[in-house]
C-alpha cells in the first residue's frame, strides 16, 4: 500500500474545518487537525454566551468529516524546513503540506488599565470569563463596552436586553462598515434598549481603572464591567517560527493563499495575509478562504497550478439583541450599499448566517468539494491597488 499524503491544519476554526473537509475529496490524503480546544467554537455567537443566550460551542463530530483526525493541543513552532510542527505536549507531527488557519484572538492594548481592568470577548475562554463574571455582578452596576463595531454592538445589545446598564463607547462612529441610512437604523434600535453611545474622536478611551473608564475628553465614566471589544489581532506562531508575515503578524502569501516562504505552506482565514492585503476579518471569508486554501494543496498535489482567490463580500449582518438586526448589503469590494434589511426581517438573516456557517461546514463534510461563494470576477491584487485608499479592511470578525 502506497504512503498517504499528510496534511496539517492548524486550528480548527472555520477555516481550519473547511479547509480539512475539503481536502478529504482524495483518498490518499490523511488529514490531521490540531487545535488547542476539544469542540468548535462557532465564533459568532460568542456575544449570546456572554448574555446566557447560546452556548457558543459544537461537537466536532457534527461539523469534521469522518476520517479527520483531531489532535488537541497547541503548536508552538513551525518547522518549515523539516516539515514538522511541535505540540506544546513537546512531540513533534510531520506534514507533506501545513494549513495555516489559526484565527485571531484579541491583541494586546497600549491604553493603560486595560489589561489589568478589561475583559476581552475574541474566545470562547474569554467570553466565559465575562460571563462568569457578570454572573457575580449586580443588574444595576454600570457596563462599558469599548468598540463600536459589530463584536461591540452585539454585546451591549445582550447585556442591555436583559437588563443591564450600557454604555457603548466608539471611538469613532458606530457601526463604520453600516451606510449611512443603516447608522441611523442602528443608533435607533440602541437608543430603544436603553444603550448609552458615545461617538467621535473625543470618545476614545485613554484609561481603563476597577470601576472607571476615562475617555479622551477628559470624562470619567463609572464602569463596573469594562468589556473590550476592540483592537483583535493574530498569534505570533508564524513570527517565532521565522515565517514571513505582514506588521500585524498575519501569514504573507500570494494570491493562491501559498506561503511566500514555501509553497509547501498555505494560510486561511483571519491569519492570512495574501498580497499583504488581508480580507476583513470574517466567519463568511474564513470559510471561503478554508475552501480555496484546500483546493491550492490539491492542485499541487495533482500537479496543477493553483488558482488565484477570488472572493467578494456581498453582506454583513448585525443583531441587536433577539428581536432586531441589520443585513446590511454590500458591493462585491466590500463597500456598503444604500440597502438593507431591518427589523425582524434583518434579525431573521442574522440568524441565517450565523446558522449557515456551520452548515456549510456540516455540507462540505457530508459531500467534499461542495462549498461554493460569491466572486467578482476580477483579479484582486488590481481591484485592491485601484482602492487602496478606499476599501476598508475590518479589525475584528464579523459576518
Amino acid at each position: 500500500m502506497s504512503k498517504k499524503i499528510d496534511v496539517v491544519v492548524i486550528g480548527g476554526g472555520y477555516a481550519g474545518v473547511m479547509a480539512a473537509n475539503r481536502l478529504t475529496q482524495r483518498d490518499d490524503v490523511a488529514v490531521t487537525v490540531i487545535n488547542p480546544r476539544s469542540a468548535f467554537v462557532p465564533r459568532l455567537r460568542l456575544h449570546q454566551l456572554v448574555g446566557g443566550t447560546h452556548d457558543a460551542v459544537v461537537d466536532y463530530t457534527e461539523v469534521l468529516a469522518e476520517g479527520v483526525r483531531l489532535v488537541v493541543d497547541s503548536v508552538t513552532r513551525i518547522d518549515a524546513a523539516g516539515r514538522s510542527v511541535t505540540l506544546a505536549e513537546g512531540r513533534t507531527v510531520g506534514y507533506d503540506y501545513l494549513v495555516y488557519a489559526v484565527g485571531s484572538g484579541s491583541a494586546g492594548s497600549r491604553v493603560p488599565g486595560v489589561d489589568e481592568f478589561a475583559y476581552p470577548i475574541a474566545t470562547l475562554e474569554a467570553a466565559q470569563r465575562l460571563r462568569s463574571v457578570l454572573y457575580d455582578t449586580p443588574m444595576t452596576a454600570a457596563v462599558t463596552v469599548v468598540g463600536g463595531g459589530p463584536t461591540g454592538i452585539e454585546t451591549a445589545a445582550e447585556l442591555a436586553e436583559r437588563g443591564r446598564a450600557v454604555t457603548l463607547v466608539c471611538g469613532g462612529v458606530v457601526g463604520p462598515y453600516l451606510h449611512p441610512r443603516a447608522r441611523r437604523t442602528a443608533r435607533k434600535y440602541l437608543a430603544k434598549l436603553g444603550i448609552t453611545v458615545l461617538e467621535g474622536p473625543d470618545a476614545a478611551v485613554t484609561a481603563v481603572t476597577r470601576d472607571a473608564v476615562e475617555l479622551g475628553d477628559g470624562r470619567t465614566l463609572a464602569s463596573r464591567v469594562t468589556i473590550w471589544a476592540t483592537g483583535f489581532g493574530v498569534p505570533d506562531l508564524a513570527v517565532t517560527s521565522g515565517l514571513s508575515t505582514d506588521a500585524t503578524g498575519r501569514l504573507r502569501t500570494d494570491e493562491t493563499l501559498t506561503s511566500v516562504d514555501d509553497e509547501r505552506i498555505v494560510a486561511a482565514g483571519d491569519s492570512a495575509a495574501p498580497s499583504d492585503l488581508p480580507f476583513r476579518m470574517s466567519a463568511y471569508a474564513a470559510g471561503c478562504l478554508g475552501a480555496h486554501a484546500a483546493d491550492t494543496v490539491l492542485n499541487r498535489i495533482a500537479g496543477e497550478r493553483p488558482a488565484p482567490i477570488d472572493l467578494s463580500f456581498p453582506a454583513m449582518c448585525i443583531s441587536f439583541g433577539r428581536g432586531a438586526g441589520i443585513f446590511q448589503l454590500g458591493h462585491k469590494d466590500d463597500t456598503a450599499m444604500p440597502l438593507y434589511f431591518s427589523g425582524l426581517a434583518g434579525k431573521k438573516l442574522k440568524e441565517f448566517s450565523c446558522a449557515a456557517s456551520v452548515e456549510h461546514l456540516v455540507n462540505e463534510a457530508r459531500k467534499p468539494g461542495s462549498h461554493h461563494w460569491p466572486k467578482d470576477g476580477k483579479h484582486r491584487p488590481q481591484l485592491l491597488r485601484e482602492q487602496r485608499g478606499g476599501a476598508p479592511v475590518a479589525a475584528e470578525p464579523a459576518v
